[in-house]
């Protein structure tokens, strides 16, 4: 996290995910800017106004000219309150369509993430996804609001030496101040925005972890660890968010008291400009009520450079997740109607991101279409990695993966997982009915064939007892079903739709012997005909494969049927054997 204080913004024109909304909208932030300048032509109607009552009205006792400018006033009080009615109204909706299209664009970025390339945190993308808002706040009706102000300033300060003469280098002295303020804490605000936003991840990032898996935090007495990580978070982004508060308050505070100055300064000059009668007491109200609206703009100002600081460090972080490469081939990639399943592995190497070590290493081997493999091995040796290579969760440090015959990178991910049954170790379900989480929206599967994988993976057992049967609301990530109830739920989603490749990672860790047997005698009429990957360490699964391939740290140390395999196994264990014996003698 603290890497963010060293980044740069994007050289070059805005990014596009960013552009094209604001782009989308520009109709709305026009009719916004069109509104904000007949606020500001109306203020200055209002003192004008001020100087014609006492300049005209009071001393000549005109109240059929007060009656007709009371009118007016109103009149344009009335447009003024509908205007700003309308700006605000603008702004919302342009808001709105702004984070929905933006949010759109990030939530299907972070769906198509190489995990090759390395990942965040669960806490730090949702916090990232947070700064939406951020970016959409920014480009609001106070950014519209102070550039459409900006060039009020120098109108209203020819009004006022129209009026006042001299007067008007009060307020003008004003102006370089308010500028230098603002100016002035801009560098240290860039770097106080960034930690700010470091902070505030590093604290979503330890809510979520300890949300999510509250159950084992209570289990394994993990509260003190995450409590520290806490309250360490917290402090670091108290800290920083109070610097950023202190610092940003300084331009926005010597806005106020120029504004007051520039105020007052007037009232008092023009004190003597009246004594020298070039000045009315009308035309002085009017100046000093200009000579404040000159320096508002710029208070406005100060408080949107903080602001932009905030924005632009969101924006910064946004992009470098918008840049990053999505998972699948650059142009739109093969989609194959037809999947034989015929894999095969070439010389095959694996680092998982930021890993010491080799996952896999030079692993080369062929599956035929149809063909029953089991991948057996102790804890670590790349089974579940060859597992998530072959369908394309993660690309191979070098090698190729082909399937049927095509390198799987050319492969379209959205084209080849639906071809692809999977069930890997964690069973996670999905907030929503268990139809939901068996069909995830596949139209192309009906309830019949939902039905029939269900019964294949003894789900339908305990489904069919539920009142509401399959449209049952599973809380997150299915509390309230026991761990075998989910892998049930989650095996049934991996056959449904009758996938001709079905990839299978410990499919009964979860269940006991009798469920096992009879899941089994399902499984073995399931696999006909289709390519099966089982990963396993039971033996009693290994009567659903014809062939065996054995690994070891990252590499194949056996491959062949399943007697051979044994006899290998043997082999070696008394060979093992023997030297232990060797060494005790």
């Amino acid at each position: 996290m603290a890497s963010l204080t060293q980044i740069e913004l994007p050289k070059g024109r805005m990014a596009e995910w960013l552009a094209k909304p604001l782009k989308a909208n520009r109709a709305i932030y026009m009719r916004v800017a069109l509104a904000a300048t007949m606020i500001n032509f109306f203020a200055m109607i209002t003192a004008l106004f001020t100087m014609t009552v006492y300049d005209r009205v009071v001393p000549n006792n005109a109240m059929d000219s007060l009656v007709g400018l009371t009118i007016g006033l109103v009149i344009i009080l009335l447009f003024d309150f509908v205007l700003k009615i309308l700006r605000a109204y603008f702004v919302d909706v342009a808001g709105a369509r702004v984070d929905r299209d933006i949010g759109k664009a990030i939530f299907d970025r972070i769906l198509q993430m190489r995990l090759d390339l390395g990942r965040h945190s669960t806490g730090g993308l949702s916090g990232l996804v947070r700064e939406i808002d951020t970016l959409r706040d920014f480009f609001a009706s106070a950014t519209i609001t102070a550039l459409v102000d900006l060039p009020f300033i120098v109108l209203t300060l020819v009004v006022i030496a129209f009026i006042g003469g001299w007067l008007v280098f009060v307020p003008m002295a004003m102006i370089p101040i308010v500028v230098l303020a603002a100016l002035s804490t801009q560098p240290l605000m860039r770097r106080l925005s960034a930690e700010t936003l470091s902070g505030q991840l590093g604290k979503q990032s330890v809510l979520v972890e300890t949300i999510g898996s509250l159950e084992t935090v209570k289990s394994a007495n993990a509260g003190s660890i995450l409590s520290r990580r806490w309250d360490t978070a917290v402090t670091d982004h108290a800290g920083s968010s109070l610097r950023q508060r202190l610092i940003s308050t300084i331009p926005i505070n010597i806005a106020g008291t120029a504004q007051t100055t520039a105020y007052t300064g007037v009232v008092i000059f023009g004190v003597f400009a009246i004594a020298n009668q070039t000045l009315t007491m009308g035309g002085l109200i009017a100046c000093s009520i200009l000579a404040g609206r000159v320096v508002a703009p710029l208070g406005t100002i100060a408080s949107l450079l903080t602001r932009a600081n905030s924005a632009r460090t969101a924006y910064q972080q946004i992009n470098k997740l918008m840049e990053r490469p999505v998972e699948g081939p650059e142009g739109t990639g093969l989609h194959l109607s037809n999947v034989d399943g015929a894999i095969e592995f070439r010389n095959v190497d694996f680092r998982y991101p930021g890993a010491a070590e080799m996952a896999l290493r030079d692993v080369s081997f062929k599956v035929r279409p149809g063909e029953h493999i089991g991948l057996v091995g102790p804890i670590g040796s790349g089974k579940s990695t060859i597992a998530r290579l072959m369908i394309g969760l993660y690309w191979p440090t070098s090698g190729l993966i082909l399937m049927d015959g095509v390198d799987i990178r050319q492969l379209s991910p959205a084209a080849l997982r639906p071809k692809v049954g999977a069930l890997f170790q964690d069973n996670a379900l999905l907030t929503g009915s268990i139809r939901d989480n068996i069909l995830l929206c596949r139209e192309d599967v009906d309830d019949t064939e939902m039905m029939r994988a269900s019964q294949v993976s003894l789900a339908h057992e305990f489904i069919a007892r539920m009142p509401q049967g399959y449209d049952l609301e599973l809380a997150d990530r299915g509390d309230g079903l026991s761990g075998g109830q989910k892998q049930s739920i989650a095996l049934a989603r991996a056959l449904v739709g009758s996938p001709p490749v079905i990839i299978l990672d410990e499919p009964t860790s979860s269940v006991d012997v009798e469920t096992e047997r009879r899941l089994i005698e399902n499984l073995r009429n399931e696999f006909v005909g289709k390519t099966l990957i089982l990963i396993t360490h039971r033996p009693s699964l290994l009567r659903l494969v014809d062939r065996i391939i054995m690994m070891s740290s990252g590499k194949i140390v056996a491959d062949g049927t399943p007697e051979a395999v044994s006899a290998r196994i043997s082999k070696l264990r008394s060979v093992s054997g023997a030297k232990k014996d060797e060494r005790a003698a």
